[in-house]
């Protein structure tokens, strides 16, 4: 890969994301920018094919600052809706394509959408019937991005059908929208849960996430040519910004992957050549333990980040040995930073690459602060909390909790619990609130117990994580039945897995007669983790 090293240069510079798109048109034309089982887009044809879909939306009515969502798998068309809308002024709202419809409907309303962007046909779902009854006072118009056979739909357009509108809204007028954005002009209302089980709409900018990712590109050596399989989901930042954002960037190519599929993963590395392949250490693993890996051509592979969870220094020498990554690195972020704080420079020795999440990246600060708000000392454990200009501009429509996570110094309070080293490389050791992490994914405990407790058996319920060997964690929910219930555990993960998000079923459960309470009468977790280990 030498030829290929030799090209780094820096990452195109521009304020705003359609500003961002124009500019790889022009500087990469000739290069493919997004390949899919619909076919290849060279970047010479991207802004236009962007522009066409702002020209429809604009046409529907969508003004500067509406909020557009986009509710389907990883594809081209997600990503030509996402340029097109936010080339129309409008702020993209993604939906977790494993959310239930009562989960979604929630996020459409609380933010305001009138126009969403779905599919007919993943996962045996037709999503857009789902949201049929639901949502028919909420939605203006509802574009399906791919083939449905199902009954037609009220104010539904078929992807085609669609594009044919924008034809009655001239380029120059969508040009002229695309140009109003600015820097501080909101590019996506992104939503995340918290403590209170109700999620929260992290209002991220467009110069911010150029800005940030800027910089993952610059310290990975990104570089034209590259083919980066996107496997993590866009509707999260890790898909989405440090995916095909960041690809735009740098003139890769981006090849987008609907679900993770081990088999179907090493098929598209050798067929389709792929030499970036972000994801969390679940991912690697399960390449690592796949039958048929070393009969695998993987020469390709040349760049791998991670992050998510602790990573043991033998996965970073694995990946490296058995899979073939020059270029391997970690990171730390959370949506309210926009997705990235801090970052490993990948000529770290491998048990910092390991045992850290690297330093924070320019223009941004990282402090371990205690209870008082005061800095520690380097070594010392504390919340861990960033100040810069990632930093969200708040969480929509919600300034209680915005003051609560945003301190009146700037600083924005993350809940996670570390230390910095003396060379200011960060450690994670531990939550200060309750979430873990299943293969990759946020998980809250209270947005877990707020749906349990819709269980007609269930009296009182507490989640907690407890460790995986394959997912790294997984949910342990502790249940106090109703008097004369007989529910039982299969019963109540298949309950589960019709009214929430997979990642969020609880995979193991604890019958228990009651809950222990802490002083204040609150659920003791750290009782419930100490039953758990000597279970």
């Amino acid at each position: 890969m030498n030829t290929m090293q030799a090209q780094v240069q820096v990452p195109l510079q521009a304020n705003t994301i359609p500003e961002l798109v124009f500019h790889a048109s022009r500087q990469f034309a000739g290069r493919p920018a997004i390949e899919d089982q619909d076919g290849c887009i060279d970047y010479g044809d991207l802004a236009d094919r962007a522009l066409q879909v702002a020209r429809s939306l604009m046409q529907l009515g969508v003004q500067s600052g509406d909020r557009v969502a986009v509710w389907a798998p990883n594809s081209a068309r997600w990503i030509l809706a996402t340029l097109g809308l936010q080339m129309a002024g409008a702020v993209l709202v993604p939906i977790n394509t494993r959310m239930k419809a009562a989960e979604a409907r929630d996020i459409i309303e609380r933010s305001g959408t009138r126009v969403l962007f779905s599919v007919g046909d993943f996962l045996d779902t037709d999503y857009p019937a789902m949201l049929a009854e639901d949502c028919t006072a909420l939605l203006d118009m509802t574009i399906v991005m791919s083939p449905r056979a199902g009954a037609p739909l009220v104010n539904c357009l078929d992807w085609d059908a669609f594009l044919e509108r924008g034809g009655a809204v001239c380029a120059s007028a969508a040009w002229a929208r695309a140009g109003a954005v600015n820097a501080d002009s909101l590019s996506d209302l992104m939503f995340t849960s918290g403590t209170t089980g109700k999620p929260k709409g992290v209002m991220g900018a467009h110069g911010a996430a150029i800005r940030s990712f800027s910089e993952f590109v610059r310290i990975l050596g990104l570089v034209p040519g590259d083919r980066f399989l996107v496997v993590n989901p866009f509707f999260h930042a890790f898909g989405y910004k440090a995916g095909w954002l960041s690809c735009l960037l740098c003139g890769a190519t981006i090849l987008p992957h609907p679900v993770f599929d081990a088999d179907e993963v090493l098929e598209r590395i050798e067929r389709d050549r792929v030499s970036v392949l972000p994801g969390p250490p679940t991912l690697y693993l399960s390449l690592l333990a796949h039958p048929k890996l070393s009969q695998k051509d993987l020469s390709s592979l040349r760049v791998a980040s991670t992050g998510a969870s602790t990573i043991p220094p033998i996965l970073i020498e694995r990946m490296q040995r058995e899979l073939g990554f020059k270029v391997v690195t970690t990171a730390y972020g959370l949506t309210e930073c926009g997705g990235l704080a801090t970052i490993c420079d990948p000529a770290d020795p491998v048990t910092t690459i390991a045992g850290t999440s690297g330093r924070a990246i320019p223009g941004t600060e990282v402090a371990i602060l205690d209870s008082g708000g005061q800095r520690l000392a380097a070594g010392e454990n504390g919340e861990i909390c960033i100040r810069g200009f990632h930093v969200m501009q708040g969480y929509f429509q919600n300034e209680a909790a915005t003051v609560e996570a945003i301190d009146s110094d700037g600083w924005l309070h993350t809940g996670d619990i570390g230390a910095l080293d003396a060379k200011g490389y960060l450690r994670i050791t531990g939550r200060l609130k309750d979430m873990f992490i299943v293969g990759g994914f946020n998980c809250y405990p209270a947005e877990i117990e707020a749906a349990l407790l819709e269980h007609p058996d269930i009296a009182q319920t507490a989640v907690i994580g407890v460790p995986d060997e394959r997912m790294g964690e997984v949910g342990c929910a502790y249940i106090v039945r109703r008097q004369g219930s007989e529910l039982a555990e299969k019963a109540l993960i298949q309950w589960s897995r019709e009214h929430m998000a997979n990642y969020k079923v609880p995979r193991l459960v604890r019958f228990v007669e009651s809950l222990p309470v802490n002083a204040s009468n609150k659920v003791d977790k750290l009782a419930l983790k100490r039953d758990f280990a000597g279970a």
